[in-house]
């Protein structure tokens, strides 16, 4: 009985859940929105809109959500893994995460990928080019922002084979888990990125993944999966001297890499990444992100526990709004570019207008899809009385 009511309570909406990731998702297109403004010149070269009114510190903003934003967004899919899985068959749940993630992918890169090649010359003033180029295949930057989507449902994939196998968690805590997935996490990327390249990415038609990335990103995602199995937000946690210190002492790890990054810009000439560079990189990246994520979960699970129309409907939005982001800052990124605005202002409005005006054209598609299938219900029900 104690089980059964354990898990009707797990079942239940988790509002901080719903709401975290929806903050996240705003994170994601604060990110995005920085690459048309930021001052070093890493986007412009591939960016859908290339703004030359930069901003100095927007960088630095993008650097720190750049640390923890995808971590986040794996911990959560991985909770959320195993509660899909439970009364369906391998196969069913399969099919449920190919509907999910690869049916909206499958659409994105044949029609958002060839519109974001349409906005990237538009806004430049380049010539279009013959249309085989416009489709991730033949991309450079292949699939760009849509990479999460295939990379998740290999994640839910590989869980799922692991549960086939009756591969089990270790009998750890959660605290010696997150350490053990930290010295994994450091070990591994340090190892890769020796091998194979600094920042390296492996770019394919089905999925991309950067490649001292990937390894981190899945433990988060079975970290996720850790919380579900031990229930370790059935209850909130009494004592805050965790998370006060974490707080207190976030800014440490989060200066350090900020330093790592922007290192090589004062030696433009001659800059040798040497292998002590590349520890304080990966070690100073991995505690940020532990760090961040540990605050940005336990932040939502503390104080905002709770619901509203707003929220629910931000929530709802959410996913299709990762979607379509991208499209929408190259529009109105290209309408900002003739204006004479300073270049904060242009940042503020394109972040408002394009995180406002992705949200109404999913509610809007949400809601003729609705009104869809509410009128194919009318239609196939009998007639009254008959």
């Amino acid at each position: 009985m104690a089980t059964i009511e354990k898990l009707s309570k797990r079942q239940k909406r988790i509002y901080w859940m719903d709401n975290l990731r929806t903050f996240v998702i705003f994170l994601v297109v604060l990110y995005h929105v920085g690459g048309v403004y930021e001052a070093a010149g890493l986007w412009g070269w591939f960016w859908i809109v290339d703004d030359p009114d930069t901003i100095d510190w927007v960088g630095f903003l993008g650097i720190v959500i750049d640390t923890f934003i995808m971590a986040t967004m794996f911990l959560i899919s991985g909770y959320l893994t195993p509660a899909s899985m439970e009364n369906k068959t391998g196969w069913d749940f399969l099919k449920a995460k190919f509907k999910r993630l690869m049916i909206p992918w499958m659409f994105a890169v044949l029609t958002l990928i060839p519109l974001y090649k349409v906005i990237f010359l538009y806004s430049r003033g380049l010539p279009q080019e013959h249309w085989s180029t416009y489709f991730h295949i033949t991309n450079v930057n292949s699939q760009n922002w849509l990479w999460f989507l295939p990379l998740l449902f290999c994640f839910d994939l590989v869980y799922l084979l692991l549960k086939k196998a009756n591969v089990k968690f270790p009998n750890i805590s959660l605290k010696v888990a997150v350490l053990t997935a930290f010295v994994i996490g450091l070990i591994y990327s340090f190892g890769i990125g020796f091998l194979v390249d600094f920042r390296s990415w492996t770019l394919t038609p089905l999925i991309d993944f950067e490649n001292e990335r990937l390894l981190v990103y899945f433990m988060a995602f079975l970290i996720g999966a850790l919380c579900y199995q031990r229930d370790v937000f059935a209850q909130k946690p009494k004592s805050q001297v965790l998370y006060i210190v974490a707080c207190s002492v976030a800014w440490i790890p989060v200066t350090l890499h900020i330093f790592a990054r922007i290192w090589p810009i004062f030696y433009p000439d001659g800059f040798e990444i040497t292998p002590l560079y590349r520890l304080i990189w990966y070690s100073s990246f991995l505690l940020s992100t532990f760090c961040m994520t540990y605050l940005m979960v336990e932040t939502f699970w503390r104080y905002f526990d709770r619901t509203g129309k707003l929220w629910r409907e931000l929530s709802k939005n959410s996913y299709g709004v990762y979607i379509i982001h991208v499209v929408v800052i190259g529009v109105f990124g290209t309408l900002l570019l003739t204006t004479n605005l300073p270049a904060v202002v242009k940042y503020l409005l394109l972040v408002v207008s394009t995180y406002v005006g992705s949200n109404l054209l999913v509610s809007m598609y949400r809601s003729v899809r609705e009104g869809l299938k509410l009128r194919s219900s009318k239609s196939l029900s009998p007639a009254k009385g008959a």
